[in-house]
């Protein structure tokens, strides 16, 4: 019986250890953001979030005569979103691509305005996901560390 039970172990471990990490959608993971504060001011530094990335196909980025892939951004306080283009991914166009990716998020950055107009500080997450070249729609992931924005 404790062979039986140590094979069947052994044989779950094992499988479990040729799992593929990579799939035809993309597969994305929160990694930072970075910096975590942010404000209305003219001269504040735009947080960005960076993320991990895996496609089995590549096909993400840009390339001339085929559309961009794309990153999509909610902000889930305000609800507004947007999408952007991939940065340019050197890489990218090569079986099981890796990359981390790091995209600022100034198109949704919005103050939700107190009725006083006073000074306050809101706490932001957000949804990301993407879409590559076959418009394959990668797991939404939202982002685990708070961004502390600063707006009237």
């Amino acid at each position: 019986m404790k062979n039986i039970l140590l094979f069947a172990f052994l044989l779950l471990a094992f499988t479990a250890c040729k799992k593929d990490n990579f799939s035809t959608e993309p597969q994305i993971k929160f990694v930072s953001v970075n910096p975590n504060v942010a404000s209305i001011q003219i001269g504040s530094r735009i947080p960005e979030i960076t993320f991990s990335i895996t496609d089995k196909e590549g096909d993400l980025g840009q390339k001339p005569g085929v559309e961009t892939a794309f990153i999509y951004l909610k902000n889930n306080l305000t609800g507004k979103s947007d999408s952007l283009p991939f940065p340019d991914l050197a890489a990218a166009g090569k079986e099981s691509f890796k990359a981390d990716v790091s995209v600022s998020i100034n198109k949704v950055l919005e103050c939700k305005s107190l009725p006083s107009g006073a000074l306050h500080v809101d706490t932001l997450y957000f949804d990301v996901y993407v879409r590559d070249f076959k418009r394959n729609k990668s797991n939404v992931i939202t982002t685990g560390a708070p961004i502390f924005f600063t707006c009237r």
